[in-house]
């Protein structure tokens, strides 16, 4: 539980205030590990590495990075949820309160 977000790992379920949010698989693995660095700096490799594996850091670029934090950020705020997702500029991602 985060402020109205809760998030059932046995079921793989997310809801902010009561309502379900559908993710997909990345977006949920990058959702739980965001939640388990809560009011760090991830670091956009970081989350590349544990998400995709060492052969996404060889890829010269974290569009797909972007594209799926964007969606989640998305997915949060239209349930009714805080975009909680901060960008840290030239350092990565931090999980917090708003």
């Amino acid at each position: 539980v985060f402020e109205k977000l809760l998030v059932n790992h046995a079921e793989k379920s997310v809801k902010v205030g009561g309502k379900e949010v559908t993710l997909t698989k990345k977006e949920y693995e990058l959702l739980i590990y965001l939640l388990s660095n809560i009011n760090r700096v991830v670091t956009k490799e970081a989350i590349a590495e544990h998400l995709w594996g060492e052969e996404m850091l060889d890829s010269g670029s974290f569009d797909f990075i972007y594209s799926h934090i964007k969606n989640l950020r998305k997915k949060l705020v239209e349930k009714g949820g805080e975009d909680y997702i901060q960008a840290m500029y030239g350092m990565g991602y931090k999980f917090c309160k708003s």
